[in-house]
């Protein structure tokens, strides 16, 4: 009887992509993908370092994958176990430690499966991770996740990424073309570009070799692919040649989402960001000139060391006239090893969390805004096969998120629909135009 191996992903797109490629190295080693709910003999929890009480979550998570399978051999790996692997080997369960050198030889690793009195940690340093090892998400929804870049050069002073992840570095392009071509055998839809700083692909063995407006070209011709999608990319790397192309191309949709952190200089500038607002918004505008109906969407962070008051309303008020679609808002939280740790002017707590609530409201306003602006215009969705009170959902090439009556045939399935009204959930109802679109 097979063994049966369970995962559970914390933090990006980029820890999904690699998830699921680690899944089919268990799977080439004759393990059976049971879900995290149920019994397994081995348990890997993929953590990010990004997002707050990483340690507090991990251990949750250990706790629950021990309630189904309480001799279970449990792997922690991804960013969280690079930075901390000491700290993760002492949460009580814990079996191994994989850093992020070592993470894609699991299989080796976990040999066995005899568990021993103290988990086992294998992390390199940092430095020595320089390899680029490819990933995409597979089997588990109507969209891929393919990793063509990892790591980053950046030195922004709120990150650990570059001290989780290593130094900046890529695949080739032609083995992400034919992994594409993998994903759209597969039937999947939508393949969305992620990476720790894509826009910044094209470095191999630490020297630039392509830019990542060549992979986008070279993706473009793809067949059988009907959409990608850049996930998150730096507005100074956002080239206008890069935006230009898209709004011509045959497969990438009309979809930004890029970091801004805040729209203050001053506070740009102790972030160490490579722009100021002035470039954001020169960004925003060119995208919008070309394509009026483009979703961008904006990363920002409040409570930075030394945001004041004043700092944070020109922030506010730098995205209130933004034409842009939705915000993803953290709120600071301190970072070991990291400047802005160190630095002067800590913003209390309370002020952090009214300065969040603001943003999240200003975020709702936008993308009602946004939405509401589609209505009546037709456009083509991509449904999914999730169902949530009798109606499945989709998204549009513009990132509209809509909803209709569950059909079991529309899913997986590109609809030419006409946008209706946006309901109190803030999604979009609609009403189809056509039959399927896909190929």
């Amino acid at each position: 009887m097979s063994k049966k191996v369970a995962f559970y992903t914390l933090g990006c797109k980029l820890n999904f992509s690699e998830t699921s490629s680690i899944g089919r190295l268990f799977k080439d080693a004759g393990y059976e993908t049971t879900p995290f709910n149920s019994p397994a003999d081995v348990y890997v929890i993929n953590t990010c370092s990004v997002t707050d009480h990483a340690d507090k979550k991990c251990r949750k998570v250990v706790k629950e994958a021990l309630k189904h399978s309480p001799h279970a051999y449990v792997t922690i790996v991804g960013c969280y176990a690079q930075l901390k692997p000491k700290e993760i080997a002492e949460i009580p369960g814990v079996d191994m430690v994989l850093g992020a050198a070592e993470k894609f030889n699991i299989i080796e690793h976990i040999n066995d499966l005899t568990k021993t009195e103290k988990a086992v940690i294998h992390n390199a340093p940092i430095n020595e991770t320089n390899q680029f090892v490819s990933a995409f998400s597979i089997g588990d929804r109507t969209r891929t996740f393919l990793k063509v870049q990892d790591g980053c050069d950046y030195s922004c002073t709120f990150c650990t990424i570059p001290l989780a992840r290593g130094a900046s570095r890529s695949g080739k392009i032609e083995d992400i073309v034919r992994q594409a071509e993998e994903i759209a055998a597969s039937g999947v839809k939508e393949i969305v570009l992620t990476g720790v700083n894509i826009g910044d692909f094209g470095i191999r063995d630490g020297k630039r070799q392509d830019k990542f407006l060549d992979l986008v070209k070279a993706l473009d011709e793809l067949e059988g692919i009907d959409r990608i999608r850049i996930s998150s990319i730096e507005p100074n790397l956002l080239a206008n040649e890069i935006i230009a192309f898209v709004a011509q191309s045959k497969r990438f949709v009309p979809h930004f989402h890029m970091p801004l952190q805040s729209g203050s200089n001053k506070v740009l500038g102790m972030m160490r960001r490579r722009y100021k607002r002035e470039l954001y918004a020169e960004r925003v505008a060119q995208i919008k000139s070309l394509m009026p109906d483009a979703c961008i969407g904006v990363d920002v962070i409040v409570g930075f060391p030394g945001e004041t008051r004043e700092d944070f309303i020109d922030t506010y008020n730098f995205l209130n006239e933004l034409d842009i679609a939705y915000l993803h808002v953290f709120t600071y939280s301190e970072r070991e090893n990291t400047i802005a740790a160190q630095m002067d002017g800590a913003v209390p707590g309370a002020q952090r969390s009214d300065r969040s609530k603001m943003l999240h409201i200003l975020s709702d306003k936008k993308r009602r805004a946004f939405y509401s602006m589609q209505l009546g215009k037709t456009g083509e969705v991509l449904f999914e096969s999730d169902v949530k009170d009798g109606y499945m959902h989709g998204f549009s090439k513009n990132y509209v998120k809509v909803r209709s009556l569950y059909d079991p045939l529309l899913v997986n399935e590109i609809v030419s629909v006409k946008y209706t009204a946006v309901t109190e959930q803030g999604e979009v109802d609609v009403e189809e135009v056509q039959e399927s679109l896909a190929h």
